[in-house]
């Protein structure tokens, strides 16, 4: 009976979330549940699209919806890691000596807008690696641990913008999501333009405090999963390694590089949140598959032939999970 109850609260809390985000951002509904899920998981997010589609709105409106501190971060080529990690100040004290004080910088906080990250340099993309994978950051001399739960919601503009630095592939390895925005349709524009040029202004409300939140996420991790939903997750990821026993025929063509154990972990977390948000305890081959595109997307390397062909991860997982059966049938000894 408890887990019934555990199960309706986690269903009501995302459907309460999910209608107070629907007050601001109009459309977007995968892009809002992708990163509900992420949340629900304990995971960052990537979201990529052109300047103007609400991508900021969106994580700005989670960061009003959650009872949490938030805090953002401008992401410019001037950027320096200290201006995001904290340093070390001379402050004068009562006595009339000085000694160093760690102020810190706004990484320290639940939820962190890192907007425009592929504007940042190399060298300051990378001091949020440590943060997002170790939930501690090493900053003046010490280890400093992070505030929990910590979620890092990424904007970025498309890679061949002018002006910006594709994230290495270790630091996009730590999203659980890469997420697409794309544009509105002409309903949901009509919808932003009501909602955006006249007097009034939506009011969401907070519906979700942090212990809650941490509750509901333990929860995720109570759900069980099926040995053989487990092994289709197993083999999508093996599926994606090119030029092994495991690799479909499009995997090897197109790329360089599979995806990481990060990707199956991701499936697996993505499809439980999944599952209970639909109000079952149970993980269903469905769960998977709509995990893969952006558990997946940021995880692939394509190769030359690919880039040259205009292939696409997202192509490429398509056809994997076209190629790779739900079950395996066992010859009986």
């Amino acid at each position: 009976m408890e887990t019934e109850q555990q199960i309706t609260q986690f269903r009501d809390s995302y459907a309460a979330l999910r209608a107070e985000i629907g007050k601001v951002i109009v459309g977007q509904t995968e892009i809002v549940d992708a990163t509900l899920i992420a949340i629900f998981a304990g995971g960052h997010v990537l979201l990529e699209g052109v300047p103007g589609l609400g991508k900021t709105l969106l994580v700005r409106t989670l960061g009003d919806v959650l009872d949490l501190t938030f805090s953002r971060i401008q992401f410019t080529p001037d950027l320096m890691p200290a201006d995001i990690l904290g340093t070390n100040l001379v402050m004068e004290l009562p006595d009339g000596r000085r000694a160093f004080e760690f102020q810190r910088g706004p990484v320290f906080a639940h939820v962190i807008l890192a907007d425009e990250i592929n504007r940042a340099t190399p060298k300051t993309q990378s001091a949020m690696l440590e943060a997002m994978q170790e939930r501690q950051v090493t900053a003046g001399g010490e280890l400093r641990r992070l505030p929990e739960p910590f979620f890092v919601l990424a904007t970025q503009n498309p890679i061949d913008q002018e002006g910006t630095y594709p994230l290495p592939e270790a630091q996009l390895d730590r999203f659980f999501f890469k997420l697409l925005v794309g544009y509105p349709t002409a309903a949901e524009l009509a919808e932003v333009l009501n909602r955006t040029t006249e007097t009034a202004k939506p009011q969401v409300n907070r519906v979700l405090t942090r212990d809650t939140l941490l509750a509901l996420q333990r929860l995720v991790r109570e759900v069980p999963v099926a040995s053989h939903v487990k092994d289709y997750a197993v083999r999508l990821v093996l599926a994606t390694h090119p030029k092994t026993a495991t690799a479909v025929p499009i995997a090897s063509q197109f790329l360089r590089f599979g995806s990481s154990p990060r990707g199956a972990q991701t499936l697996m977390l993505a499809a439980k949140v999944r599952a209970l948000a639909a109000g079952r305890f149970n993980v269903s081959f469905e769960d998977v598959q709509a995990a893969a595109l952006p558990a997946l997307r940021h995880r692939l390397i394509l190769n030359f032939e690919a880039e040259a062909e205009g292939i696409t991860t997202d192509h490429v997982i398509e056809q994997v999970l076209k190629a790779v059966p739900k079950t395996v049938e066992t010859v009986p000894a």
